[in-house]
Formats: structure tokens, C-alpha cells, sequence
């Protein structure tokens, strides 16, 4: 009887993970919402731009990002009103021509600290003599802030993006808009969506702050008026991103093979699937159903999903419905569909049509980020899920989602963060696919670059894209009342086996029942199954 099992198990094994150039159909991308070449963001006060010309302009900024931008900064004139970016300007090029300025070169914030050290020397002699030898007081109040000031000008003198980056979203969070402004004006000399990857990713960043500098965070994702490309563009941009970044890829296989670990021995099979995109996921699950010893069993796959991955497929569920039924039909797969074209959020028991005498299994795969949890709404939808779920009994739950922390983490550590993140990310596509791919920054953009900016410029239900890490996760399905389900051996061996084709710098490894996919030291995909 053991034997058997095994048997049924390496013959699924085999069927679930093909070599990649056997697939029957390319699998897809999960679904991000779809950004333009022409990001534009407005309010009733704001207005502001970014597009990209061609792929060697090196950066085209908002208006609103610009040196004259549309939002006004205030600083204090000598008579103590208010004096705007536009005035400020105006009086830095009066400087210019000054004839104090006898050299006519111009005059930048650099110029600040060219004598950091003989300011501060002449500033203690001023303290001595005012306030005696052993007084510190001005040392220990300017003293920080001359460092601050320093580390900022070292970073910029040394064209150090990401330190920039870093020392911009500080001065964003603390209001700083003169410092920000500058840093703002600084940074779009050093970013290109064409160029190295932390330049490409800091494009995209700065576009973030600046969003979120010029409309507060409150409303930008709602304002993000993009004309979308046509879904057979997005669905083709999904693709490539899918096939040069294995994080997915993997993540869909660790939990196929959990799925069809726990349903071997089954012959009526419900598969839940929150988030079904093109419903690509499935495609190597049925195939080894259909060799499995026995036979295949009765599937059922009841797919959720909302507008947005509708248009990507241009139409709805149907669609997915259709294209799974046929290749069900080839592979002699008894197969039903039942499409539920709705948000996560909106979700009941009679949505899933469960039935009496099927094994359930549901998929939580790069979905439940999306949820509002307790810390945005009372209804908190990601663990009332997960509540739900359970009620269900089912078999077995597979969750896929990015390592990433940017729930509850405040502006600036969300920030570092997701700087962080992306850039592992963008290493990685820059590794797969050549700097000089025409569809490069199209991929970048319309798969990544949205959720970047909603992550730096959003706050409240608006900022949508809330990753939590792993540890947080298994808590959440603790409480719902889970229990860990351990991944399969030899799933994870054969996914180690398939990531041999791809750079040595990407890494599996299996920890606390999960199952890590990362780029170098840094995790970017987790995966693991409950019941």
C-alpha cells in the first residue's frame, strides 16, 4: 500500500513539475494593476506628470516634482511672511548676479557646508567666550544636526542614490520640504528608467515621494488617472516578468504540490482560488491529476476575481472558464468551473458553493496583501477570510505572498523597506533580462512601478499594497484556527532542482515549514500550506 502511494505521488510529481519548455501553456503573472508610461496624479489643487519619452531619456519628472513645481514651499522672508518655492527662486537668482558674487558662478546648497569645520570652530570660540570654557551647550545642541547635515551633502557629493533616496524620504517624513525639494531636485540628475537598477527602482521611488509630498498620500491611488495598455499588451508584459523572475513561478509550484499531495487519494476535488487571474496556476495541476494512478478525480475550480484582472484578460471569468475546460477535455479531466466575479472583501459562504462529499482545497496566492486588515478597517477582511475558511474544513490551504514588511510600519521604515525589497527585485530582472530589452521598462512599469508608488505615496484604505512577513502570517492562521501542513519533500527537491537553471544567485531554502525563494540574502517570495 506504501509503495503504491509513493508511486501515485512521483507520478503526479513528474506531471506537476515539467521541465519548463514542455509546458503546455505558458503561465502568467499574477495580476498587478496595469500603470502607463504616463503616471498623472491630481487633486483639486495639484496637477502633475511623469512619463517616459523613450528608453534613453534618462528621467522625465511630474510638474509638480519640477523646481517650479505647483505646490508651494514656505520659508521665511525678512519681514516674516510666507515666501513661496517660485519667490525663493527668484531671490537664489538675484544671488547669482550679485555683486558679492564676483565670480558669477552659481550659488547651490553645496555651498552650505564648505567650511563645516570652520564654522564649528568659530562658533566655539564665540560659546567660550560668551559662556566660559566648560559650557557645551551649542556643542551638543548644533552638533547632530551639522552631522545630519554632513552625511546628507557627503551622500550627494558622492552620488550615492540610495543614501539620497534614503535621506529624501527622511526629510519627506519629517516635513523637511526645503531639504526634500532639494534632495528631489538632486535625485532626478542621478535616476533613468534605462539605466542600473537601484537608478531604474530610485525613478520610480522618487516619483512616490513626490506623489506623496504633492497630495499628502491621502487620495493619490484613486487619482492615479493611467490610460492602461490594451490587456493583450499587460498580459504579454505579465508573462516576460513571469518567466525572467522565478519567485512566482515557484511560489504557484510549492503550492500545487501541496495540493496535490493532499488530494492523491481523493476522487471529488474543490479547489477555492481567491485570486485566478488568467487561471495559468492550473494548468500543471490538472495535467497530473490526469496521470495519476487510478485515474483523475472529479476537479472543480471555483475562481474569484475582480475588474482589474479582468481587463489584463480581456473579458471576464469566462474566459479562464473556458480555456481550462478545453484542456481538462484533452487531458480526459471531468471538470466544472464556477466563477465569482467579485472582490476579496465582498466574499460570502454562498459565493463558494461548497458541497457536501468534495475534498476542498483553497489558494491564497498573492492576494491576501491586498486585504484590509484590523489596523484599516473594523470589518478587517484579511483575517474575517481566514475565519471563513476554516469554517469550510477544508483539506488543505496554500499561501503564497512576498516577504515584505509594509503594513503597520510607518512612513520611513516602510519606505527603507521597500527600497530594499525592489532592489533584489530589480537586480534579479536585470540579471534575466538584458538592459536593452525593448520591453524592459514596459515590464517594470506596468507590473512593478504602481505598486512601488502606492506603497510610498498612499495612506489608509489607499495604500493597498500591505505585505506582512511570514511570521505575521502564521499567526494569523493560528488564531483562525490552522494548523501547519508540511510541504512535500520531494516537491521541494524538485523545485530546488529547477532553480539550477537560473542564476546562482537566486537561493531556495525550507524554514519553519515554509518554503523561502529569494535573490543573494535577501527573501522576496514565501510559501506555505495549512489545514
Amino acid at each position: 500500500m506504501q509503495a503504491s502511494q509513493q508511486h501515485r505521488s512521483s507520478v503526479m510529481a513528474s506531471r506537476l513539475f515539467p521541465r519548463v519548455k514542455e509546458e503546455v501553456e505558458p503561465c502568467s503573472f499574477p495580476q498587478f494593476p496595469a500603470i502607463d508610461r504616463s503616471f498623472c496624479y491630481s487633486d483639486s489643487s495639484h496637477r502633475s506628470h511623469f512619463s517616459v519619452k523613450n528608453s534613453h531619456e534618462p528621467y522625465c519628472t511630474l510638474e509638480s516634482s519640477s523646481a517650479r513645481g505647483s505646490y508651494t514651499v514656505y520659508n521665511s522672508s525678512s519681514n516674516g511672511s510666507p515666501m513661496s518655492q517660485q519667490e525663493s527662486q527668484s531671490n537664489m537668482s538675484d544671488l547669482h548676479h550679485s555683486p558679492d558674487n564676483t565670480h558669477s558662478s552659481p550659488i547651490s546648497g553645496s555651498c552650505i557646508t564648505d567650511d563645516v569645520s570652520d564654522l564649528k570652530g568659530k562658533l566655539r570660540e564665540l560659546e567660550t567666550v560668551m559662556l566660559g570654557p566648560d559650557c557645551d551647550i551649542i556643542n551638543s545642541t548644533i552638533s547632530p544636526e551639522m552631522d545630519s547635515w554632513r552625511l546628507v551633502t557627503d551622500a550627494v557629493s558622492r552620488r550615492d542614490l540610495k543614501q539620497v533616496l534614503v535621506c529624501c524620504a527622511k526629510a519627506v517624513s519629517d516635513n523637511d520640504l526645503l531639504t526634500a525639494q532639494w534632495l528631489m531636485d538632486e535625485l532626478r540628475q542621478m535616476v533613468s528608467v534605462s539605466g542600473e537598477p537601484i537608478q531604474r527602482l530610485g525613478a520610480y521611488m522618487l516619483e512616490g515621494l513626490v506623489a506623496r509630498l504633492a497630495s499628502s498620500g491621502s487620495s493619490i491611488y484613486k487619482a492615479l488617472r493611467c490610460k492602461e495598455p490594451a490587456s493583450a499588451e499587460l498580459l504579454s508584459y505579465m508573462h516576460i516578468l513571469y518567466e525572467v523572475c522565478p519567485y512566482f513561478k515557484f511560489g504557484y509550484m510549492s503550492a500545487n504540490g501541496a495540493i496535490a499531495e493532499a488530494m492523491k487519494d481523493e476522487d471529488r476535488v474543490h479547489i477555492i482560488d481567491f485570486q485566478i487571474g488568467q487561471g495559468s496556476q492550473w494548468i500543471t495541476l490538472i495535467q497530473a491529476f490526469a496521470a495519476r494512478p487510478g485515474g483523475p478525480p472529479h476537479i472543480r475550480i471555483t475562481g474569484i476575481d475582480d475588474s482589474t484582472s479582468a481587463y489584463a484578460r480581456g473579458g471576464g471569468l469566462n474566459i479562464v472558464a473556458k480555456r481550462l475546460s478545453k484542456l481538462a477535455a484533452l487531458f480526459k479531466v471531468p471538470f466544472e468551473f464556477n466563477a465569482a466575479a467579485m472582490s476579496g472583501c465582498e466574499v460570502q459562504q454562498e459565493h463558494l458553493q461548497v458541497r457536501h462529499g468534495e475534498a476542498l482545497a483553497v489558494n491564497f496566492a498573492f492576494m491576501l496583501h491586498h486585504m484590509p486588515d484590523e489596523s484599516v478597517s473594523t470589518e478587517n477582511h484579511r483575517d474575517r477570510l481566514l475565519r471563513l475558511v476554516k469554517s469550510l474544513s477544508p483539506k488543505v490551504v496554500t499561501l503564497v505572498e512576498q516577504e515584505s514588511n509594509t503594513n503597520t510600519a510607518p512612513f520611513f521604515p516602510r519606505f527603507r523597506e521597500t527600497l530594499n525589497y525592489y532592489t533584489a527585485m530589480f537586480e534579479s530582472i536585470d540579471v534575466t533580462l538584458p538592459r536593452e530589452h525593448k520591453e524592459r521598462i514596459n515590464v517594470e512599469q506596468h507590473c512593478l512601478a504602481r505598486d512601488v508608488v502606492n506603497i510610498i505615496a498612499c495612506e489608509g484604505p489607499e495604500r493597498v499594497e500591505r505585505h506582512e512577513l511570514m511570521g505575521k502570517w502564521r499567526s494569523r492562521f493560528r488564531m483562525a484556527g490552522f494548523t501547519p501542513y508540511p510541504l512535500s519533500s520531494l516537491v521541494n527537491a524538485t523545485i530546488k532542482t529547477l532553480l539550477e537553471n537560473y542564476c546562482d544567485r537566486y537561493r531556495l531554502e525550507e524554514r519553519d515549514g515554509g518554503l523561502y525563494l529569494g535573490w543573494m540574502n535577501r527573501d522576496l517570495v514565501a510559501s506555505c500550506a495549512w489545514r
